[in-house]
């Protein structure tokens, strides 16, 4: 066999070695968490097992305002803009690594002037003609190849992980979507919640005012005592007393509610200051299985894929102990005279494969592969501990809404007997046959209990939030046109 024969050969044997190379390091086997077959709390009020969560569950409060929140939100949010360069970033590194089975080609071009000694010890020794060229030019240029065959599947492993980094930056952004769109239908809910008890006090203080005027009036007469008077001024004054705060709350809101926007904190002001009623809760809420919990929820998704990445580098880490094999050779020209650069005798080349296996390393590589083994325990026990987590969040909302709904039932009775009960005292009281006291302490019950009814309309809707949330919903709408670019893969 010629020369060129027995290269191409060894050539091709490299090649035909390195693609059916084995692959070191443990597969990955999805890990099958066990969860429950049914919610441990009662599904009541409205809950149903029987669907999944609507993906747009914020279309179920019928509020075009918190609609078009939602999406400036998920256009313009801060904290979204840094999940999706960080999901940039891991595609590009996931690119690296698909780029890591190619070889490397890199073009060397160069031209010098050079001078050699004549003195040294093997020319000056030797009878050369006074015309010998010491100084003259060289001219080169040229590409070295290299290829490293990926013969016991480090690379492999190493895309493997990349893969799963890129997919569980996919869901980072997604579990940024999932917490984005509960902060801001939640401010919008306390901002709805505070305007409507602002109103409630407002209401309040102009009843109160009525009701001290008459007082002063009723003792001018003789009917009622100056008591009457200092106690009537004093429920004036703490209904006056609770409305700094609401105003401050309701501000805050607006503020917060700007900043999820990626906006200036005073920039919707305007916007959201009038009032507007609290959005009713949709009469029948899908909530799914436990088990949807695995599939729909982002954070843990990230999990399970964090795992995977950390299980593949295992492999990268035993492949450090078994040889490399590299595919190398150079092509090129070089002349000392630009004439004669591209005559047959000036091409040289070189070609070959070469073998590098490490032969001590005093234990390196095994704690690698320990200290790697190790990490992925910890990733194994992340990923049950989130799961765990999501089931303890859902279960937990779960019963906050049940019983929060509850509390508002028995709210609205209270507020119901409560204007009764001022209504009787009023009269009583017009007849003389109860003292001012008790119209007070009517006027009292009433105002706290539609603070109260108030408060629990806000919270209601607050607690099907949350409950939304821990299910993990929302994503998939607002993330349907990035998603299709970011999982296409580089």
């Amino acid at each position: 066999m010629t020369p060129w024969g027995r290269i191409l050969a060894g050539v091709v044997a490299t090649v035909i070695v390195g693609v059916s190379g084995c692959t070191v390091g443990p597969d990955y086997v999805f890990p099958t968490e066990p969860t429950p077959a049914a919610w441990s709390s009662p599904v009541t009020k409205g809950l149903t097992e029987t669907a999944s969560v609507v993906p747009s569950w914020w279309a179920a409060f019928n509020d075009a305002e918190l609609d078009s929140l939602i999406q400036r939100a998920a256009r313009s949010n801060l904290d979204l803009r840094v999940s999706e360069a960080r999901l940039r970033q891991a595609r590009a590194v996931r690119a690296m690594g698909v780029a890591e089975f190619w070889p490397t080609i890199d073009s060397t071009d160069s031209a010098a002037r050079q001078k050699q000694s004549q003195n040294q010890p093997l020319i000056g020794s030797l009878p050369l003609p006074a015309d010998f060229p010491f100084e003259y030019s060289v001219y080169n240029a040229g590409f070295d190849a290299s290829w490293e065959i990926d013969l016991f599947g480090a690379k492999r492993r190493a895309l493997e992980a990349s893969t799963a980094e890129w997919q569980g930056a996919i869901e980072a952004r997604n579990n940024v979507m999932v917490s984005l769109l509960a902060e801001v239908a939640r401010n919008y809910i306390e901002l709805r919640g505070s305007q409507h008890r602002l109103a409630i006090a407002r209401q309040d203080l102009t009843l109160q005012d009525d009701a001290l005027a008459l007082t002063r009036d009723r003792f001018h007469g003789g009917v009622a005592t100056e008591l009457d008077v200092t106690r009537a001024a004093a429920v004036l004054a703490g209904v006056q007393a609770a409305i700094p705060p609401l105003e401050a709350e309701m501000r805050a809101s607006i503020v917060r509610i700007a900043v999820l926007n990626g906006q200036q904190p005073g920039d919707q002001v305007a916007e959201l200051t009038p009032s507007r009623p609290i959005p009713p809760t949709p009469p029948e809420i899908p909530i799914g299985l436990p088990s949807d919990l695995l599939r729909r929820r982002p954070d843990v998704r990230q999990a399970e894929r964090q795992l995977a990445a950390e299980t593949a580098r295992i492999g990268v880490a035993k492949a450090e102990w078994f040889p490399k094999l590299s595919l190398t050779g150079d092509v090129g020209v070089e002349s000392v005279h630009l004439g004669n650069w591209f005559q047959p005798n000036s091409l040289f080349w070189s070609i070959g494969p070469s073998l590098q296996w490490r032969a001590l390393d005093f234990g390196r590589v095994r704690a690698e592969v320990q200290a790697q083994t190790a990490v992925q325990e910890a990733a194994l026990a992340t990923y049950e501990k989130v799961v765990l987590t999501s089931l303890q969040e859902a279960e937990i909302a779960l019963v906050a809404y049940a019983q929060e709904q509850n509390h508002h039932a028995a709210l609205t009775e209270q507020v119901a007997q409560s204007r009764r009960s001022l209504v009787m005292a009023n009269g009583l009281y017009t007849k003389g046959r109860v003292n001012f006291l008790d119209v007070l302490d009517a006027q009292r019950s009433l105002i706290q209990a539609d603070d109260q009814l108030a408060q629990s309309d806000q919270a209601v809707s607050i607690d099907l939030i949350a409950l939304y949330k821990a299910l993990g919903g929302g994503w998939e709408t607002l993330t349907t046109s990035l998603e299709t670019a970011s999982t296409k893969a580089p």
